[in-house]
């Protein structure tokens, strides 16, 4: 894997094997992001998933995660919040 200085975290990491999706948005994503800060995407995706009780198949909700990945990987925009106040507080 070729390293790249990631936009992110701004460190020398590897990047990822090839671009997440085929549009420019996935383009830039491979050139510009490691593989590392991609990973905390990802597990940061699902926690907005679960936590909105999002749907990957409607539109509003990818045009949503699109602009919520934008601002965690780019900086670009605000990202959506996630109360974490009640985490290890619920019982089941």
């Amino acid at each position: 894997m070729p390293e790249i200085k990631c936009v992110r975290c701004g460190q020398h990491q590897p990047s990822l094997d090839r671009p997440p999706f085929g549009s420019a948005l996935g383009k830039r994503i491979y050139e510009q992001v490691c593989a590392s800060c991609w990973k905390a995407w990802l597990a940061t995706q699902n926690q907005l998933i679960n936590h909105y009780g999002l749907s990957t198949i409607n539109p509003e909700h990818q045009q949503f995660l699109i602009q919520n990945m934008e601002a965690f990987l780019f900086g670009s925009g605000d990202q959506a919040e996630i109360d974490t106040s009640m985490q290890g507080k619920i019982v089941h």
